[in-house]
């Protein structure tokens, strides 16, 4: 009997331990906690082994594919190489529940995340779309706690969920009678140093609500039309939450960005020489650069922006390099150490396949970035670029950079930027 006994309690738990180890592959929604409110995001889990997996976040159009994510006994741990982080979490009978935590950040508590399988709203869904629309170009004044404002720019648009889904481009405005459940807004907003990126969300009853999730900082915004041409919201990350208010404008825009970063006076060319991801010194006059226009790119592993930028000037350079050009990649890490910043970088690197040089300048901060490029004023954004001529003079130095998340913004950056290179090789 005692045998008999033991036996089932036996086979009651490992049916038990199969139970709480089954990872269901598909469509998951997940949260992460804010100030005040939960960001939630939709990702897709797909297995590649009896104890690995492949996940895939999901923002508008964007997709960020986090691999080496690992399953053991009751748990699931999701690495996200790209900013030095990851998620753990607990496999149970209602879903995920876990932490998303900061390796950069010394003893992180992390951020409370929690997943649920099988639900592919980002956001509840309702029945009727508001009488106002969102699509468009808008002036977006953020209101910190002492009344200080900050001109954004936003620009948004409606699309049909299966659009979004099959990650195509924006297809119009869909139809009057298109039921709100079947509508997704994306967008983004532009600041001076950058945007927040793929943004989305979907109409409530009075406005809009928008969210974003790619492996480093979670947002919500909320927001509530004011009439047709006007919305109030609240913009809320981790650390706190800030006012906003926005006026339709087909014409807004932004303070130049080739203004916003200054030359010292009486500087006009750089002279750093820092170690590459190899250690070896390289220098702004080194040979290899001489004659040539070069382009610096000053980013950090941490800057989503600056990831951006790489995704476009990587394969740019092995097209355009033969016409005399050269990048280098100036980066400003989270740590004064080089193996970490190494590390890091070299991960960077590899993920874009990154032909031009990348150096280290120390840890971000204006005392890094100051002895590194003393003939700048101070380095105001990341990623900030500055244009070289082949007599090795700085023409122009450029602030932000505007994403793929932007539109036309993007698009009309590339413009200006091949515009600008073309000018200075023909010299």
């Amino acid at each position: 009997m005692r045998k008999l006994i033991f036996l089932t309690l036996l086979a009651v738990l490992a049916t038990s331990c199969h139970h709480h180890t089954h990872l269901e592959e598909g469509i998951w929604r997940g949260e992460l906690s804010l100030v005040e409110k939960s960001a939630p995001f939709l990702f897709e889990l797909k297995k590649t082994g009896t104890d690995s997996a492949t996940v895939t976040l999901f923002n508008g159009t964007e997709r960020v594919e986090l691999t080496g994510a690992t399953i053991k006994n009751d748990s699931l741990l999701i690495p996200i190489l790209a900013y030095d982080a990851y998620i753990k979490a607990k496999i149970g009978h209602e879903g995920l529940e876990g932490r998303f935590v900061k390796n950069y950040i010394e003893n992180d508590s992390g951020v409370p995340f929690r997943a649920v399988y099988g639900t592919a709203h980002r956001f509840e869904p309702i029945e009727k779309v508001p009488n106002h629309r969102i699509d468009g170009k808008w002036n977006v004044l953020f209101i910190n706690d002492e009344g200080d404002t900050t001109r954004n720019v936003g620009i948004f648009q409606t699309v049909e969920a299966a659009t979004v889904r099959g990650a195509a481009a924006a297809s119009p405005a869909p139809a009057s009678g298109t039921a709100a459940s079947e509508l997704i807004v994306t967008g983004s907003i532009l600041t001076s140093y950058g945007d927040l990126r793929f943004l989305e969300g979907s109409y409530t009853e009075n406005g809009v609500q928008l969210s974003a999730f790619a492996g480093l900082s979670p947002y919500l915004l909320e927001f509530t039309f004011e009439g047709a041409d006007a919305f109030t919201g609240i913009f809320y990350t981790t650390r706190g939450k800030t006012r906003l208010i926005a006026t339709r404008n087909d014409q807004a825009g932004l303070a130049d960005p080739y203004s916003l970063t200054k030359l010292k006076p009486g500087k006009e060319t750089l002279s750093f020489s820092l170690p590459n991801l190899e250690g070896k010194t390289l220098s702004i006059n080194d040979e290899r650069y001489r004659g040539k226009v070069v382009i610096i790119s000053i980013l950090g592993s941490w800057c989503p922006n600056c990831l951006d930028e790489m995704e476009f000037l990587s394969p740019w350079y092995k097209a355009n390099r033969s016409r005399g050009v050269e990048i280098i990649g100036l980066a400003f890490e989270r740590k004064d150490d080089f193996a970490y910043a190494q590390g890091a970088l070299q991960r960077l690197r590899d993920r874009y396949d990154t032909g031009y040089e990348i150096v280290f300048g120390g840890k971000v901060g204006a005392e890094a970035t100051g002895k590194a490029l003393p003939e700048l004023e101070k380095v105001n954004g990341y990623p900030t670029t500055i244009f070289i001529d082949k007599q090795g003079k700085i023409r122009k130095i450029h602030t932000g950079f505007n994403g793929p998340a932007t539109g036309l913004f993007h698009e009309e950056f590339k413009q200006d930027f091949n515009k600008l290179v073309d000018e200075l090789v023909a010299e």
